[in-house]
């Protein structure tokens, strides 16, 4: 017998026996019952999970953190604190959730009760579980980078849109409204002929040299490697094992490509939404790019890229120019930016803090008023709230899955440029190279058995 079905009876006979309205609160079936909640898992309990993704998630009754998963056993009994915690002050009831604790995200996926997934994971920890869990029918919330590589990526798409599920990457800046107003005023012709885009991207700085240490006892180092090959533990190469300051794997390219990656899928998502190329890519990228000669931290530092496209635009990033996008027309110019918002506190935004958010050539221009005959995109209040939403009431989300692949393929091939010399054409159709062999073997990697993606094929 159903148990709704068991239930619904077992009422009935309640009242039929004692004679008397039996009075049912409710919660127990509005809305916000528990039957009615989002169940969500959380893969991946550091730094962007705790100040990001599990708090952003907290403030809608739509979803429920029932469980937990992280190969550092310090971090995942932390975070069932942090959620346990927030749960029991919220109802009053300290008992209110018993977070469920992983340290195998398969093994999650394999709960029943679980609707749904955050992955916060490192880059080179997001293509995989976001995969297995779209194979596992689970809706997904992927931090970016989307992908390691290019290959993974659009495996990830064939995946995601097979089963159906739910899927927005952590691109956020699209629910911040200065940039969906800058976008859409782009959009509507408010600069005249939109012609160059330059965005303002950091470098992250080299770093030390770090002998091999003890891997501590509470992590499951083989498996935080994953598809990348073996490398003797260091600390600053992994993340802190006191606090959740800023990891140094982001500064590593086995894990990784720097910031081109890790806020350039920001900025050019936004960059993309402006010009209308969410569904595309560039023709052509070239790039030259420092690298440090001695420590551990290998990612790029200082650099430049020019990407070309189809319909004429021009987009320059480097470090140079102010952190943001600036969206650059035949009758003026829009400067976006975060101002002074962080999605965390150890965000490398702190020469933008005294920018402004939103700014133009003419101040008319932001003036505009976008009439109903006009383009209009799509307004979310919160990024994980407009995944939540895309999941109950089955409504477009901001970030899917494809425009999130094809955004951090931009990302990728301008970290392949920066490696190879002189001008590498792209054919957005085909996602190759028709000028470069070498770069087109760069588009994957190797993967490290048992791990990796090459086990998952699509037809």
């Amino acid at each position: 017998m159903k148990r709704r079905k068991f239930i619904e009876q077992t009422l009935t006979g309640v009242v039929a026996t004692i004679g008397l309205p039996t009075i049912v609160p409710s919660s127990v079936f509005g809305k916000n019952a528990p039957s009615n909640k989002i169940n969500i898992g959380q893969i991946g309990c550091g730094r962007i999970a705790r100040e990001h993704d599990l708090a952003e998630t907290f403030k809608h009754d739509a979803a429920r953190i029932i469980a937990a998963c992280d190969v550092d056993r310090n971090r995942l009994e932390d975070a069932k604190r942090l959620i346990d915690g927030y749960y029991g002050q919220k109802t009053g009831n300290n008992k209110y959730m018993d977070t469920k604790m992983y340290d195998d995200y398969r093994e999650m996926l394999l709960n029943k009760d679980i609707d749904a997934v955050m992955i916060s994971t490192p880059d080179h920890w997001h293509a995989q579980p976001a995969m297995e869990a779209a194979l596992a029918g689970k809706h997904i919330y992927l931090q970016k980078p989307t992908s390691l590589t290019i290959t993974e990526g659009r495996q990830l798409c064939q995946i995601v849109k097979k089963k159906g599920v739910v899927f927005q990457v952590g691109t956020q800046q699209r629910s911040t409204s200065q940039f969906r107003i800058g976008a859409e005023l782009v959009r509507n012709g408010r600069i005249g002929k939109l012609h160059t885009i330059k965005v303002g991207l950091p470098g992250d700085p080299s770093g030390p040299s770090a002998p091999e240490m003890p891997i501590p006892k509470n992590l499951n180092y083989d498996a935080w490697l994953g598809s990348t090959p073996y490398v003797p533990y260091t600390e600053i190469g992994v993340h802190p094992q006191v606090g959740y300051g800023r990891p140094g794997w982001l500064r590593l390219e086995q894990f990784g490509s720097g910031m081109i990656t890790g806020w350039g899928q920001h900025h050019y998502d936004i960059a993309s939404w402006g010009m209308n190329t969410e569904y595309t890519g560039p023709i052509s990228v070239e790039a030259i790019a420092e690298f440090p000669k001695s420590g551990l931290w290998n990612v790029h530092g200082d650099f430049m890229v020019k990407a070309e496209y189809a319909n004429g635009v021009s987009m320059y990033t480097s470090g140079g120019y102010p952190n943001g996008i600036r969206f650059e027309g035949s009758e003026g110019w829009i400067f976006v930016s975060r101002g002074n918002y962080v999605a965390s506190a150890s965000d490398p935004v702190a020469a933008a803090k005294s920018s402004k958010a939103l700014d133009a050539s003419d101040p008319k221009i932001l003036n505009s008023v976008i009439k109903d005959n006009e383009i209009k995109l799509q307004v979310s209040e919160e990024h994980h709230l407009n995944w939540l939403e895309g999941i109950q009431n089955k409504t477009p989300v901001l970030s899917p899955v494809e425009i999130a692949h094809r955004i951090c393929s931009i990302c990728l091939i301008s970290h392949i440029a920066m490696k190879l010399p002189g001008k590498l054409k792209w054919d957005p159709k085909t996602e190759r190279f028709t000028n470069s062999e070498k770069a087109n073997a760069m588009l994957g990697r190797p993967q490290r058995v048992p791990y990796g993606t090459n086990q998952f094929k699509i037809k």
